[in-house]
């Protein structure tokens, strides 16, 4: 950060601090004493000064309202300037342009009327004359390059003793050659033209060997006024003095063209023709500068209250013809301009008239013009005194919070501070969060406003964001003080742009289904009235599985009828999944409880995704099942048969539940019970093939082992006081390893 009384920060006076923050609010207090009056310039860059530099200025004046000002060269150069510039002088001046000067020379009877003449920019400002043999002299301004105007000053003569005009174009002055105080007049006229000035002349005369041709005067006879004007001193040698050489060859009617500039012997151009019908046309080009143009000041505001204008400045010539005016123009919030005032004289005028709230911000505009000396006015300075507004900042220096990337579904929590750095207070800010999508679709948010915001306070707000429908690139904006919903003084340090980065779940969710506790195989017998969970688990932390539409449970019957149950009753209860507050299993649980009353074949399809889309596998979860309601029991085998350490027993239920009786009795072949095992020691029982936990190890009651051999064992049921009947399927032979019920087992240790 450098201050300093120039724009080019070059001066002894300059100082520089170096300070290191994060961003935001940085305070910069210079050691140094004001001068009053002075404009001072101050400067920020962000790269130690290899970067980019933020200029400004201020005007210190202990005796002047606040508003804002422009009275220093630097601070003028921020201004627009139409047809004028302010020049490295340090003056304003008019801009210049080129101009052509066609300039045709010839004799009579040869070349006549148009044939004869000056023009500028084709526009004729000489021509032929009313009188023949006449020497005819147009002179250009030397800084407006604008033609001088002659005009008669009585019936005989006109301006600087030329010959009086007649219906031509008024900007040359004729001279007869062949009259002695008409030569001198001319000479008079050239030594009264400034040094500077362009100067043309052109001989307006006879070709032909008439009369009139026969009275030409040549420059011998210019030459003989020496007799009564003294030595060297005649038109002729005035001519010569200028520098004009080819005068020499005007001894003869030919046509002659001279330019030159006053002051400087080397001629711009110089000819005289070798014959009477000679012709002469040549163009040169001036530098013409303006006589009018305007500067317009940046605009100034805003303000909540306009006061007063003032502004001064000199002309250069001090002449009562030149032309100033300052107009005052206003722009609303919707930045339409209107002219509001035009000040002719007034230096000091009030502005209470302008509504601020109308037109928060004003522009000058110095209209000025000089058609003599073509000089603008010299603006010393222009000032507007108002009531600034507030001024607010971010300050993420206090304040800042937010990561670059979250998980899908994860709460991208947000927080900044924006701190009021004036002296005047805020009212409550209206924020603005906008989020703007991968596919550039913008989402906004106004949030609630907060407490007024005096002077100094820091207002912080937070803000939790879903980002669940937000995959991919976003670029999250805030503006405090959004859509200018309160007046300020600059509103670039309001808002932040970051973008942030949500990872897309494209992980599949995991689909499991158990039937009575147990997963089926395919075409299984189940229960008909069985308790069905499904778990739906993701291993996203963030999207709980919350939603019923997130599974879809079906179920085909036999008759070929397809039926979607729907959460609604107790047939089919949701347990949403559960994240947060240390919970990282995201899974939901459906109870599915339906009573099959019909025997056949069956099929179970579930369905089910995750909050991003992701299916749970390629396809649906199918399975087939048989359904035969009427208890039943098939035969029992022991597994393995022989064994030699223990075996486990294997069998298929049929109906709706697991009988409360169900005994395993093991005998010797002499039919003594060595060993009765409970329904309660066989652990888990389901209707559909079972193989039992528990696994007999050839012990008997007592726990003592049996000897090596042959055992029987028979199944004892009971449900609801009677036995179950046997269950056959169609092609079972398996009755011929029972006899009477009785099965046989091989103990071989």
């Amino acid at each position: 950060m450098e201050i300093d009384t120039t724009v080019l920060f070059n001066s002894p006076l300059k100082q520089k601090v170096t300070k290191s923050s994060i961003g935001g609010i940085i305070d910069f207090k210079p050691n140094i004493s004001y001068t009053d009056g002075t404009v001072y310039y101050w400067r920020t860059s962000s790269s130690g000064g290899s970067g980019v530099w933020n200029i400004s200025s201020f005007l210190y004046n202990t005796q002047l309202a606040p508003g804002y000002n422009q009275s220093h060269y630097f601070q003028h150069n921020n201004s627009t300037y139409d047809s004028m510039r302010l020049g490295d002088d340090r003056k304003f001046s008019f801009n210049e342009r080129l101009i052509t000067v066609r300039a045709k020379a010839g004799t009579y009877p040869a070349y006549v009327d148009a044939a004869i003449s000056v023009s500028r920019n084709e526009q004729v400002i000489s021509s032929w004359t009313c009188e023949f043999n006449t020497l005819q002299i147009v002179v250009f301004d030397a800084y407006t390059s604008k033609p001088w105007k002659n005009y008669n000053v009585s019936a005989t003569e006109g301006r600087y003793g030329s010959r009086p005009l007649c219906h031509l174009p008024p900007y040359s002055f004729s001279y007869l050659f062949g009259d002695s105080s008409q030569r001198r007049k001319a000479m008079q006229f050239l030594d009264s033209i400034p040094d500077g000035s362009k100067v043309m002349m052109y001989w307006v005369g006879v070709g032909e060997d008439t009369w009139i041709a026969a009275n030409t005067s040549f420059i011998d006879e210019w030459k003989a006024d020496t007799a009564h004007l003294g030595s060297n001193n005649s038109l002729y040698h005035k001519i010569k003095q200028l520098g004009l050489t080819q005068i020499d060859s005007f001894t003869k009617n030919v046509p002659f063209l001279f330019f030159f500039k006053k002051g400087d012997t080397n001629p711009i151009y110089q000819k005289a023709g070798a014959t009477p019908s000679d012709y002469i046309v040549e163009d040169f080009s001036l530098i013409e500068h303006l006589e009018s143009g305007s500067m317009e000041s940046p605009w100034f505001g805003p303000s909540l209250k306009w006061q007063e204008l003032h502004w001064d400045g000199s002309g250069i010539d001090n002449l009562a013809t030149d032309v100033n005016a300052l107009q005052v123009y206003g722009k609303d919030n919707t930045n339409e301009e209107k002219l509001v005032t035009t000040i002719y004289a007034a230096k000091d005028t009030s502005l209470s008239f302008i509504d601020s709230k109308q037109y928060p911000y004003l522009k000058l505009k110095l209209l000025t013009k000089d058609s003599v000396y073509a000089t603008p006015y010299q603006l010393k300075f222009w000032r507007l005194n108002g009531q600034p507004p507030p001024e607010g900042s971010l300050a993420p220096n206090v304040l800042l919070q937010m990561v670059d990337t979250v998980e899908s579904g994860e709460k991208l929590k947000f927080a900044i501070a924006f701190k009021n750095i004036s002296d005047l207070n805020f009212d409550s800010l209206k924020i603005k969060l906008t989020i703007t999508d991968k596919n550039n679709v913008p989402h906004v948010t106004y949030l609630p406003k907060g407490k007024p915001l005096v002077s100094g306070d820091t207002l912080s707000v937070y803000y939790e964001i879903s980002t669940e429908n937000y995959p991919g690139l976003n670029t999250l904006y805030i503006d405090f003080n959004a859509e200018d919903d309160q007046p300020e003084q600059y509103h670039f340090n309001n808002f932040l742009l970051q973008n942030f980065y949500v990872r897309t779940d494209e992980v599949n969710p995991l689909l499991d289904v158990t039937i009575d506790g147990v997963h089926i195989l395919n075409n299984d017998i189940i229960s008909s009235k069985p308790n069905i969970i499904i778990k739906l688990k993701d291993e996203n932390s963030y999207r709980a599985l919350d939603d019923t539409a997130l599974v879809k449970v079906q179920v085909k019957y036999p008759s070929g009828i397809l039926r979607t149950f729907n959460f609604n009753s107790d047939t089919l209860r949701f347990t949403p999944g559960v994240i947060g507050q240390g919970n990282s299993d995201n899974t939901a649980s459906i109870e599915f409880n339906p009573n099959f009353l019909d025997d056949g074949d069956y099929q179970l399809i579930v369905s089910g995704r995750d909050k991003s889309g992701n299916t749970a596998g390629k396809s649906q979860y199918t399975v087939a099942f048989k359904i035969i309601n009427k208890p039943m029991i098939s035969n029992m085998f022991n597994y393995p048969n022989p064994f030699t350490t223990s075996t486990a027993f294997v069998f298929t239920l049929t109906g709706s539940e697991v009988p409360q009786n169900l005994r395993i009795q093991i005998l010797t072949i002499t039919g003594k019970i060595v060993r009765e095992i409970t329904r309660q020691e066989l652990g888990s029982i389901r209707i559909g093939r079972n193989i039992t936990e528990f696994k007999w190890d050839g012990t008997d009651q007592f726990g003592q082992k049996l000897a090596n051999g042959i055992y029987l064992y028979r199944v004892i049921t009971n449900l609801n006081g009677k036995s179950l009947d046997k269950y056959k399927t169609d092609g079972d032979n398996t009755d011929q390893y029972f006899n009477k019920g009785y099965g046989k087992m091989y103990l071989m240790r």
